[in-house]
């Protein structure tokens, strides 16, 4: 009787732990032949793509229920060549068992994305503490990821190739009105002339025993807020104006907007200019009215759930709102100058980038393109609002962002694989929509592991700019604040117009630590692989530079020296 084996055995990224063919004949019988190894006894193993003829025949010649025992009747030439072939095999199989989770063999593989094998770069955190150099020795699975940087470069070129900057067309005031009619219905056209922020009185028609924000979503559907909102109760009735036995209740809108962008310094700004005696901030940090909540968003996973109405939105400003009834109220000029000073501010990091929601309530878009933004509803009521912008390096806003939103397995090589497929999922959208369509896809932007569109900073300050005056802008950079806190402060207050500081205020303002740094355990991480910095770089470049020319500012470009 004779047995024949053939094996073809594949090894590869697509086929891993897998037989590609293999055949036993019965008796009297041979296997069908192999195609890859052509009817040749062989044992062919693929590593990463290559055919390796590792050795020789597998042939056992069996006689009756002879096992095992047929083994020491081999020619010593054929023990030694199966020997040979096992003791691969086991080495084989070892490598992939070593590296763990990743399932990839400890040979370098040109189809894994990671890092050029040097010392990485600069990367900093949200804020200034984090502004520190970092140094992190590459893993044995990274060092041939750098093989695969060109097959990435044809995509990020396949993008630059359609980036077109156009100018949106902008909706008219009452299809505005149409899409919001409770909101204009709320808001005035025209606000106190002897108040810095956008106020008016409307009337209150509860009693005293009334809880004014009983029904108010924030409290609602989030308890954090509730003790918020038990102050803003405490002081309400004490400050409300009286006419013909009516109440009367002062409403604000901000003043100053900081829209953007997070993981840029957002916080850090907030927390150090609400030192300022004369700007009062909504009660809660991030209202995401604007972009989230206006349309029913608490998180993004959980769905729509009911709107919140732009009532529960200026509820928010109702303690900025009493100081300055205050001043509006007082007898002497001294105490009205002084409450006449403060200003409003709204600290939401999403106003400037977040249209996620436009897909769920706007059906006439043209092209895929959204036919309302944010700051078109914003303008239509504060023409003359002041917004404030801080930015960095999107490429470290990026990984940045990733370690504060990743929930677990974060790591360089995690980062770079989801870089690597979002930037496949936008060339697919840039094939079909425009650049605009495409930043503003809500789909999309759920779809990509990482917000790559964030960062994309000449798109959406491009779209603000075709609603407001450039000379409304104050466009910070994080880097810059992170190497001289003061002079970035001083721009900001000549920017709102606020007054000067004491020794002691500024001191306080300026010294305190950063708010909102990286996490220790983020940090413990290391940074990014120098090769999905490059990648990275080379995809914000073209967006960097239109940026820095609308600034007219090089280091908007970030250019690596």
């Amino acid at each position: 009787m004779r047995h024949c084996v053939n094996c073809c055995i594949q090894l590869s990224p697509d086929d891993t732990h897998k037989q590609r063919i293999g055949c036993q004949g019965g008796p009297q019988h041979c296997c069908q032949e192999c195609p890859t190894c052509k009817g040749e006894n062989k044992i062919v193993f693929r590593v990463d793509g290559k055919q390796m003829n590792l050795l020789a025949v597998l042939e056992v010649r069996a006689e009756g229920s002879e096992s095992w025992g047929g083994l020491l009747r081999f020619k010593k030439g054929k023990r030694c060549s199966l020997v040979f072939g096992l003791i691969i095999m086991t080495l084989v199989m070892a490598s992939y068992i070593l590296s763990g989770a990743h399932q990839e063999l400890l040979i370098s593989s040109p189809f894994h994305y990671g890092a050029f094998p040097s010392n990485p770069s600069l990367t900093d955190g949200e804020n200034p503490s984090d502004m520190k150099e970092h140094h992190h020795q590459p893993s044995v699975n990274n060092i041939s990821f750098i093989k695969d940087y060109p097959s990435i470069k044809l995509i990020i070129n396949s993008i630059t190739a359609r980036i077109e900057f156009t100018t949106r067309q902008l909706p008219d005031i009452e299809d505005l009105k149409k899409q919001e009619l409770h909101m204009f219905s709320v808001i005035p056209n025209k606000f106190l002339p002897n108040s810095k922020s956008p106020c008016w009185y409307e009337e209150f028609p509860g009693r005293n025993s009334t809880d004014p924000y009983v029904s108010n979503s924030y409290a609602l559907y989030s308890r954090r807020f509730r003790s918020t909102f038990d102050a803003l109760r405490k002081a309400f009735w004490g400050h409300l104006s009286h006419a013909a036995g009516r109440h009367f209740r002062l409403r604000c809108l901000p003043h100053f907007y900081i829209i953007g962008q997070p993981k840029c310094g957002t916080t850090d700004l907030y927390d150090r200019l609400r030192l300022h005696p004369e700007v009062k901030f909504s009660a809660i940090k991030e209202p995401h009215w604007w972009t989230r909540k206006r349309f029913g968003i608490v998180r993004l996973r959980d769905g729509l759930r009911d709107r919140y109405p732009v009532e529960d939105y200026l509820d928010l400003f109702d303690l900025a709102a009493h100081q300055i009834h205050q001043g509006l109220q007082a007898n002497s000029a001294k105490e009205h100058s002084k409450m006449n000073r403060i200003i409003i501010g709204e600290a939401s990091a999403s106003t400037m980038w977040d249209n996620n929601a436009w897909t769920f309530f706007y059906d006439n878009s043209t092209d895929g393109e959204p036919p309302f933004l944010t700051q078109d509803f914003i303008h239509a009521f504060q023409p003359d609002a002041k917004l404030i912008v801080m930015l960095r390096d999107p490429v470290e806003r990026l990984y940045s962002d990733y370690l504060y939103f990743a929930s677990s397995n974060k790591s360089a090589d995690d980062f770079h694989e989801k870089v690597a497929e979002a930037l496949q999922l936008f060339e697919s959208c840039m094939l079909d929509y425009s650049l605009r369509a495409c930043v503003y896809n809500n789909s999309l932007n759920n779809a990509m592991p990482v917000r790559l569109q964030v960062g994309l900073y000449a798109v959406y300050l491009l779209d603000w700019l075709t609603v407001f005056n450039k000379e409304q802008f104050l466009v910070l950079r994080l880097e810059d604040h992170a190497s001289n806190v003061s002079y970035t402060m001083h721009r900001v207050f000549q920017f709102l117009s606020l007054g000067p500081l004491n020794e002691k205020q500024m001191a306080l303002m300026t010294k305190s630590p950063a708010s909102n740094a990286r996490r220790p355990e983020d940090r413990s991480l290391g940074p990014m692989w120098p090769v999905t910095q490059r990648i990275l770089q080379d995809f914000y470049r073209p967006f960097n530079a239109r940026l820095a020319q609308v600034l007219a500012d090089k280091a908007f470009a970030w250019r690596k020296t």
